[in-house]
């Protein structure tokens, strides 16, 4: 009886050649296995952590240390991994706005956040926020290890914050006055938060970028705005007026009433020192009535005399003086 061979199911003539090619190449098989396995350790036994970067080196998961910038080596094939965090650089968050592009022009998203940007003021009006925060990552190892998803809970944080702070302020002050103060206290209670969350974040600054009115009603709110600034403008404009004018009238009526009391002070000086005049002149004319009332009638005389002008004075009971003689200028007072 003939024996058939099965060559199309692999038949015994075949195993023998394909079993001792697979003997010959096992050596070089695990030399090859070898130098990927080495190959491999090198490649993932060093790490390089640029300068404004820390490098956090964990071991199946669970934190072992921390390196600063430079070369490093850890164990291999995924033993020890990394994760880099950039604790030099300011980092930031924003809300109810998205910067798509910083360049030149920065470009923003076209969309807007209602969810994040429009909160309810104090005196229970509405108010579109747009804010930032910036911040550090401080403590690397609470970054990653204290607090799960950390960017989206950082940002609900920030969010509470920031409503907590605007509903305690009307919207004039949102808008407004009450800015600074706002992104000040929303920096302190995000602080703390972050402190008492061990976030291991140190907030910076809170800037708020635009905040205004929700759009179906800016156009009220912009009318209210014009008139209230239309009022400012006639206030100040009568406030101008007002101290324009009246310190003028306070100026003249002040000099009015320092030259009454100069006018006054100067007649009763001059009163008293008439009045001690005669009174001096009268005890000299108790001692030498004679002489005193000569002596004051030739000086009244010397005073007068002056102010009459050239005049010839003659006696009445005088004959003999020409007629024509001329006594007064023309057009002076006729003299006796």
């Amino acid at each position: 009886m003939a024996r058939v061979w099965d060559v199309d199911s692999g038949g015994s003539d075949r195993r023998p050649r394909l079993g001792d090619l697979l003997r010959r190449l096992r050596p070089r098989l695990r030399w090859v296995a070898a130098a990927l396995l080495i190959a491999a350790g090198a490649l993932t036994s060093t790490f390089t952590v640029s300068p404004e970067e820390v490098g956090v080196v964990t071991r199946f998961g669970r934190y072992v240390r921390t390196v600063e910038s430079g070369l490093h080596f850890k164990l291999p094939i995924g033993i020890e991994s990394v994760v880099k965090l950039p604790v030099e650089r300011q980092l930031k968050e924003e809300f109810g706005y998205r910067t798509l592009r910083a360049d030149t022009r920065t470009q923003y998203a076209s969309s807007d956040f209602p969810d994040e940007s429009l909160m309810l003021t104090g005196d229970l009006s509405l108010a579109d926020v747009e804010w930032i925060v910036q911040y550090r990552i401080s403590d690397p190892y609470k970054y990653l290890f204290k607090v799960r998803d950390i960017p989206k809970t950082f940002r609900d944080m920030a969010e509470a914050t920031m409503r907590q702070v605007v509903g305690d302020h009307t919207v004039d002050e949102v808008i407004t006055l009450g800015r600074k103060d706002i992104e000040l206290k929303v920096a302190d209670l995000l602080q703390e938060m972050c402190a008492q969350y061990e976030t291991g974040i140190q907030v910076e600054q809170v800037v708020l970028q635009n905040v205004t009115p929700p759009d179906p009603v800016k156009p009220s709110f912009n009318a209210v705005n014009e008139a209230e600034q239309q009022k400012e403008q006639l206030t100040n404009k009568a406030k101008a007026e007002y101290n324009k004018v009246v310190p003028r009238a306070q100026g003249e009526a002040e000099k009015e009433i320092q030259e009454a009391m100069g006018y006054a002070l100067e007649r009763l000086n001059r009163a008293r020192g008439e009045a001690a005049r005669f009174e001096a002149l009268f005890a000299e004319y108790e001692k030498a009535p004679e002489v005193t009332r000569r002596r004051i009638y030739l000086e009244t005389l010397a005073r007068v005399l002056p102010m009459t002008g050239d005049k010839i004075i003659v006696d009445e009971k005088a004959t003999g003086i020409v007629p024509l003689l001329q006594m007064q200028m023309p057009g002076s007072r006729k003299e006796r």
